[in-house]
């Protein structure tokens, strides 16, 4: 909310200067009192506190008159006693330095110094400096006097609020100006200590707090506080070497991952533990040594954990990377929270996939026995510990995909050519994966960018050969997904095998035509295996093409592909069976959105029906198709698909639960041809399917364009006036048939007067209210 009034910078209302000291001090005094306002009596002794007029209350109406005048009418209203001010609290800048100043504390003890800064800035706005030291001689000096301790509260909450959000450079010289107002202030002083750590090195604040020491015992004959002293010990620590155990240092500059590592630094700082997860090879190992050896603890421990399969091993194979030893520790858990240290210190556990049990384990003993103790895991699956923060790390960008590719390809062969269109083509193809771009650029050894682009459907032997310096598991892509793919039990291996059939992602219902219950998807999520994504219309998992390409090749090792095909294809056919008439009677285009998102996969099972000669699901995906390309409109699709389904469709006899799938394909094939052929077409053979199936009345756009084409010819012949379809839909269908064939022959005018029939039928139906398109492109010649 803006502010009005203002009296500590200047006084004014709405930016206009308020003049004369008795009508700024009744405003002063108002202020003062917000809520209750003042009595008459009061405002009197505070304006005229030397000698009083001769009638007092007549010279305070006067006033108030005049306030009144210059601020508007409703600003001062009248109490039972006197009078008070209507503003808001957020329109008088002392009450809203007030309201700033209690928010901006409650935020600091929630720990949220983010908003703590956020509102002590904002409350601080409203000065233009100190305040001064003048006395109160006036009820606004009196006022501005009150607020100066508000004022110091704001300018405290602040300072403490940058040293403890990280930004020690910025908080420093607050610091030191009100420690040097407050010199008994400890909660500044130690602030300020670990601020001038982190700028100027511990030495300078160790100086700080001996002199404080000192100066403390000799004027009171007292120590610092407990919780001063402790920063002490902290100040005494960081003067001991970094310690930066097991982090190896970077071979190549890691590319793309600058908003990960600032992500995973600032949940270290709010998490005690906090697990980076993805699939394998995004990086995840590359991430969390950046981390480590970046990190704000003095020691960080680096323990990788691909070498550990069995739960139980975990704890010894940590207790031995720290040096602690079982026989001189039989408490190998006590002993390796003795290793970390009593002082901030940080646990890197590399690759905790396969021993998630156990690395969980070991992370939630020693977050008890420690108290600034911070993990770091990497993982394929979250720990699932309640003191976890999980960070999913996601694919590479594109532009950073070629980037790596361009950098790792000039390294492993100088000189090569790198043709910008095909090199964009094979990364967009390499799932963002930063060790699939490492792996195919070490082929421009031997074979040029297009020739990889070529061989990538094979891609698992294409991308091998890593470098030697990689672990055994990183040399080729196959043993990446090998490594998680033997990581799963038999239940997640068959429903991965079976997922893979969709070429474009899923939900959860379509999932349970596969794969039975929920309960894999989730395994499978955990694993990194399925990627979530939020849509328009509810949740959607989607499979790397990686992960795709390797559960197809398994899928046909285990002898499934065709028990995983015909149930690929039931769903296919329930769910155009289920959506044909929908899609044709859409609403508006968000009832497009489901068949939208699975048009690929639809495709996929069309084909596959048709290299069965599956004619139920043939008709059941082209009907649901032909309907959503016909209101896009896409007719090239629609072409082909007539293309490649006109065949069976014309000797396909439907049973009773086809015959509505089968009219609105039919329908819809022979309107297109039609109308975008001419009247001598193929369409003819659609007509007379449409002939074969039982009469239906015109109540949806497919059946009252199959009452209108049962016509043929008749209906291609303009020159009959009005249409001989009652039935509003129909009818509408007639009208636009009518337009399209007067258009074709130069009756521009006789095609408009359709149009308009046209236009008035849908009017007076039931399709005035459900988006009609009674045929392809009505819209436009209307």
């Amino acid at each position: 909310m803006t502010t009005e009034l203002t009296f500590l910078a200047r006084v004014s209302h709405r930016g206009r200067e308020i003049g004369g000291p008795r009508l700024r001090g009744l405003l002063a005094l108002l202020a003062d009192e917000p809520r209750a306002g003042c009595s008459s009596t009061r405002l009197v002794d505070g304006l005229w506190p030397d000698e009083q007029p001769a009638n007092p209350t007549k010279a305070l109406q006067v006033l108030v008159s005049r306030a009144r005048s210059q601020l508007g009418a409703d600003v001062i209203a009248a109490t039972a006693t006197g009078y008070r001010l209507t503003l808001d609290a957020e329109a008088v800048d002392t009450s809203a330095v007030l309201l700033a100043a209690t928010r901006a504390a409650r935020a600091a003890r929630d720990g949220d110094h983010g908003a703590a800064l956020a509102h002590a800035e904002a409350g601080l706005l409203h000065w233009d400096g100190p305040p001064g030291d003048d006395g109160p001689d006036d009820p606004v000096s009196a006022l501005r006097a009150a607020r100066a301790t508000t004022y110091t509260a704001l300018v405290r909450t602040r300072a403490l609020a940058l040293a403890r959000l990280g930004r020690h450079a910025d908080a420093v010289e607050p610091l030191t100006a009100f420690a040097s107002a407050h010199p008994r202030d400890e909660e500044i002083l130690a602030e300020l200590l670990r601020s001038e750590a982190a700028g100027a090195g511990p030495a300078a604040a160790l100086t700080r707090y001996d002199s404080y020491r000192r100066a403390l015992r000799d004027d009171l004959g007292t120590d610092p506080g407990p919780a001063l002293r402790s920063v002490h010990q902290e100040l005494l620590r960081d003067e001991a070497p970094s310690v930066r155990r097991g982090i190896p240092h970077e071979p190549n500059p890691l590319l793309g991952r600058a908003d990960d590592i600032a992500a995973v630094s600032g949940l270290l700082r709010t998490s005690r533990v906090v697990s980076i997860v993805g699939a394998g090879g995004l990086g995840k190992t590359r991430l969390a040594q950046v981390v480590g050896r970046e990190a704000e603890q003095k020691a960080v421990h680096f323990v990788p954990l691909a070498g550990v399969t069995r739960d139980e091993d975990v704890l010894a194979e940590v207790a031995a990377a720290l040096g602690v030893g079982e026989a001189l520790h039989p408490d190998l858990l006590g002993g390796i929270a003795g290793a970390l240290g009593a002082g901030p210190a940080l646990l890197v556990l590399d690759n905790c996939e396969q021993v998630v049990r156990g690395a969980a384990e070991l992370v939630r003993g020693l977050v008890a026995l420690t108290r600034d103790l911070r993990v770091l895991t990497t993982s394929r699956a979250p720990l699932g510990l309640s003191s976890e923060a999980v960070h999913l790390l996601p694919e590479l960008s594109l532009a950073t995909t070629v980037e790596l590719f361009g950098q790792r390809a000039r390294a492993a062969r100088p000189g090569v050519e790198l043709p910008s269109g095909p090199v964009e083509e094979l990364c967009r193809r390499l799932d963002g994966l930063p060790l699939a771009a490492e792996l195919a650029a070490a082929r421009v050894r031997v074979l040029s960018v297009p020739e990889i682009v070529r061989r990538l459907d094979d891609r698992f032997a294409l991308l091998r050969g890593g470098a030697r310096d990689a672990p055994e598991r990183h040399r080729t892509l196959l043993a990446v997904v090998d490594w998680s793919w033997h990581l799963l039990d038999g239940t997640g291996q068959r429903a991965l095998r079976a997922l893979s059939v969709f070429p474009d992602g899923f939900t959860a219902e379509a999932a349970e035509h596969l794969v039975g219950g929920a309960e894999v998807l989730e395994d499978l999520v955990d694993q990194s295996l399925l990627k979530v994504v939020d849509t328009p219309i509810g949740a959607r998992f989607r499979m790397l093409e990686t992960v795709r390409q390797f559960s197809t090749g398994r899928r046909a090792e285990a002898g499934e592909a065709e028990q995983v095909t015909r149930q690929f294809l039931s769903w296919a056919r329930e769910f155009g069976l289920a959506r044909h008439t929908s899609v044709s009677d859409a609403d508006s285009f968000l009832d497009l959105d489901p068949v939208r998102a699975e048009q690929d996969n639809l495709l996929h099972a069309l084909r596959l029906a048709l290299a069965r000669a599956d004619a139920p699901t043939v008709v059941a995906c082209a009907a649901v198709l032909a309907g959503l390309w016909n209101i896009e409109p896409r007719y090239t699709r629609v072409a082909a698909l007539i293309q490649e389904t006109g065949h069976l469709l014309s000797h396909f006899r439907p049973g009773p639960a086809l015959v509505e799938a089968t009219r609105t394909a039919a329908a819809l094939f022979a309107a297109d041809l039609f109308l975008l052929q001419g009247e001598s077409t193929p369409a003819l053979r659609f007509v007379t399917v449409l002939r074969r199936l039982p009469p239906a009345p015109p109540d949806t756009v497919p059946r009252a364009v199959a009452a209108v084409l049962a016509d043929v010819p008749a209906v291609l012949v303009p020159d009959r006036g009005t249409s001989s379809h009652t039935a509003p839909q129909a009818a509408a269908v007639a009208e636009t048939v009518t337009g399209y064939v007067l258009e074709a022959r130069g009756d521009i005018e006789g095609a408009l007067a359709a149009a308009d029939r046209m236009l008035e039928a849908v009017g007076t139906g039931a399709g005035s209210s459900s988006g009609f398109s009674p045929t392809p492109g009505s819209a436009s010649s209307a």
